[in-house]
C-alpha cells in the first residue's frame, strides 16, 4: 500500500513538473507575441484557438457534460487561468521583461497554496509553509541581488500581481475538480465556458488592431495557444489533483528560475551564475516540502462520469 502510494506521489510529481516545463515558456512567448500583436488579441485570441482544440479533444473522446455543480467551478477555473492570468500579463508584458515577470510569479507557489486552504479544503503542515517560504525568499534573494527588481511598483508590477492572484485561484479550483472530470477535461471544460468572453473581445482587438506581427510572434503565439492554454494544463491539474493542490503547486517554485533561463537563451537577457546557486536552494525547497505528511484529505462529491469511458489524466 506504502509503494502504491510512494508511486501515485512519483507520478503526481512528474506531471507537476511538465506542467511547470510548459508554463516556464509562456513569459517570454507572450513577451515576444506582444511586441508584434496587439495584448488584447494574444490573451484571448490564444484562449479562442485552445478552446477550439478543447471541442475536438471532447468531441473524440465522448466526455460526457459536466453537472450544474461543476459548471458553476468551471467559471471561476475560467476567471482564473483562461481569462485573468493570459490578459494581465498580455498587458503587463508590453512594457516590462519577462525576467521582471519572473519576480512576481515566484509568489504563484504561495497563492496556489492559500487558494487550496480556502477553495480545495487542504491542511498544508507547519513544515510546509516554512520550505515553501523558503523556497520564494532564495528567488527573490536572487532577483534583488541580480537588480531585476528596482525601484517602486509600476502599473505592470499591478497586472502581474492580478495575474497572480487570479491564475493561484484557477489552479486551486481546477486541482480540485480535477479529481472528479480529470486534468484533461477539467481545462478543456473551461476553455469552452470562456467563449462567450473571449470570442468578441478577439474579434474586437482583430479589427480594430489588425494581427501584422511576423514570424516570431505568430510562433510565439502559437505555443501560447497549443502548450501554455492547452496541453501543459492536462499534465498540471493531472498532478495537482493526483498529488495534492498545495503539495504539487510547489513545484512551481523552479518556475520563475527556468522563466530566467528561457528570457537569457530566447530573448538575450543576462543570466549569472548565481542562478545556480538559487536553483539548487529552490530545488532543495521543493523536494522537502514533497517529503512533508499530507494533511486532510478534503472532501470530494462522488463524480458522475460515463462508465463507458475512464476519465483520463
Amino acid at each position: 500500500m506504502r509503494e502504491q502510494s510512494s508511486a501515485t506521489r512519483r507520478g503526481a510529481i512528474t506531471l507537476g513538473l511538465l506542467g511547470v516545463l510548459g508554463f516556464s515558456l509562456s513569459l517570454p512567448f507572450t513577451r515576444v507575441a506582444v511586441q508584434g500583436l496587439d495584448p488584447w488579441f494574444v490573451a484571448f485570441g490564444r484562449a479562442v484557438g485552445a478552446a477550439l482544440l478543447a471541442w475536438g479533444y471532447l468531441r473524440l473522446t465522448g466526455a460526457p457534460r459536466p453537472t450544474a455543480r461543476q459548471w458553476r467551478r468551471l467559471a471561476v477555473v475560467a476567471l482564473g487561468v483562461v481569462v485573468g492570468f493570459p490578459l494581465f500579463t498580455s498587458l503587463a508584458l508590453t512594457t516590462q521583461t519577462s525576467s521582471h515577470g519572473a519576480v512576481v510569479v515566484t509568489v504563484l507557489p504561495a497563492m496556489t497554496a492559500v487558494f487550496a486552504v480556502l477553495r480545495a479544503g487542504e491542511r498544508p503542515p507547519l513544515l510546509f509553509w516554512v520550505a515553501s517560504g523558503g523556497g520564494i525568499v532564495a528567488v527573490l534573494t536572487f532577483l534583488v541581488a541580480g537588480g531585476t527588481v528596482r525601484g517602486a511598483l509600476s502599473v505592470g508590477d499591478l497586472y502581474l500581481l492580478a495575474a497572480v492572484v487570479l491564475c493561484g485561484l484557477g489552479y486551486a479550483e481546477g486541482g480540485a475538480l480535477a479529481r472528479e472530470l480529470g486534468g484533461a477535461r477539467t481545462i478543456c471544460w473551461a476553455l469552452l465556458v470562456a467563449l462567450p468572453a473571449t470570442v468578441p473581445v478577439t474579434l474586437v482587438a482583430a479589427v480594430s488592431h489588425p494581427p501584422h506581427g511576423g514570424a516570431a510572434a505568430w510562433a510565439a503565439f502559437g505555443y501560447l495557444t497549443a502548450i501554455s492554454m492547452f496541453l501543459a494544463f492536462f499534465a498540471w491539474y493531472a498532478g495537482l489533483a493526483r498529488g495534492g493542490v498545495a503539495r504539487i503547486g510547489q513545484v512551481q517554485l523552479a518556475q520563475p528560475v527556468l522563466t530566467l533561463l528561457w528570457s537569457a537563451l530566447l530573448l538575450g537577457e543576462t543570466i549569472t551564475p548565481a542562478a545556480i546557486g538559487a536553483a539548487v536552494v529552490v530545488l532543495a525547497c521543493v523536494v522537502l516540502t514533497q517529503r512533508t505528511r499530507a494533511g486532510r484529505r478534503p472532501r470530494t462529491r462522488p463524480a458522475v462520469r460515463d462508465e463507458r469511458r475512464p476519465v483520463p489524466g
